[in-house]
């Protein structure tokens, strides 16, 4: 069982284990990777895994004009890491107080104190700390001072590329939702509510659903039309579908919408939640010079979208 976040300021008796320590953004098969490498080492020492991560993205609390684009939400990435099976996933409050420790007061006050951590598995190239001043090998010499042994764990490459969140972010921001989706090791995912729109879509024959996606700071991928699969509220089943994001440029839009036809649907979704989950881009948005050009190329992206889906 995955334990709720970890409030620092409380009295922590935790068993000792084997962590490692991220933001793990996206849980992809890098992170995957990391953690089975903490599990397999827990196992052979007899301790408990854990994952020791932050509910706020540290850059957010340094600079308050950054703007991340995540991949995951808070809630998100705990459900992906206690699928990986550790027992503990520590997610830490980020504030200023966090950010304003050095390597060594995480290690000893965190990580030791609070935490119980007796082996740390850093990732390849993973640095933490005030400023991220100091490296691996400063943080194996605190180890030593504090009884924690420090290891670092090989980098996950797969077809020559380090996996890592900025290269799915970078896959994303191009529309390569499906080289995305071989980095994470499961499709990407937004979630939002159902909200009003310009019901042009309806007019075409190809009526949309316009989403207002929950989390501000996930990333959003680039514009296009998309082989889509779609749950509504708590519902696991999924519905073939094909989503625009884009500013509709037909019609002379200038605001970026995000609208999901569901194949086959009939059912008013107006407050619903939606997740929408993305499969492959289909084509880049583009302006067309009549209604019914555009509406004949609506027909051949669904017939685009079933084939891919249906695969």
């Amino acid at each position: 069982m995955i334990p709720a976040t970890t409030d620092m300021d409380t009295p922590h008796s935790a068993a000792p284990c084997v962590a490692t320590i991220g933001f793990f953004d996206g849980v992809h098969r890098g992170h995957k990777f990391l953690i089975k490498s903490v599990i397999d080492r827990a196992v052979e020492l007899g301790l408990q895994s854990a994952v020791v991560t932050f509910d706020t993205h540290p850059r957010l609390v340094l600079n308050k004009e950054f703007q991340p684009r995540l991949l995951t939400t808070s809630e998100e990435k705990r459900r992906l890491i206690a699928a990986t099976g550790v027992n503990r996933c520590e997610m830490l409050h980020f504030d200023g107080q966090m950010a304003s420790l050095s390597a060594y007061d995480f290690m000893k006050d965190v990580l030791r104190g609070s935490l119980n951590v007796r082996r740390l598995i850093t990732g390849y190239d993973n640095r933490f700390g005030h400023n991220r001043a100091e490296g691996f090998d400063d943080y194996v010499r605190y180890g030593r001072e504090l009884g924690i042994e420090v290891e670092r764990a090989e980098a996950f490459v797969l077809n020559g590329v380090n996996v890592s969140s900025s290269v799915v972010r970078s896959f994303l921001s191009a529309g390569e939702v499906d080289m995305a989706a071989m980095c994470l090791g499961y499709h990407y995912r937004l979630g939002g509510t159902v909200v009003g729109g310009y019901h042009e879509g309806r007019k075409l024959g190809f009526p949309t659903a316009n989403i207002d996606v929950a989390d501000k700071l996930k990333l959003v991928p680039e514009a296009g039309v998309y082989a889509v699969k779609v749950s509504i509220g708590d519902s696991h089943e999924l519905h073939d579908g094909m989503m625009n994001i884009g500013t509709r440029p037909t019609f002379d839009g200038t605001e970026t919408t995000l609208e999901v036809n569901i194949f086959n649907f009939s059912g008013d979704l107006y407050g619903s939640d939606v997740c929408v989950t993305f499969y492959r881009r289909l084509r880049e948005e583009r302006k067309f010079s009549s209604v019914n050009k555009l509406v004949d190329q609506l027909c051949r992206d669904r017939a685009e979208a079933e084939r891919i889906l249906a695969g």
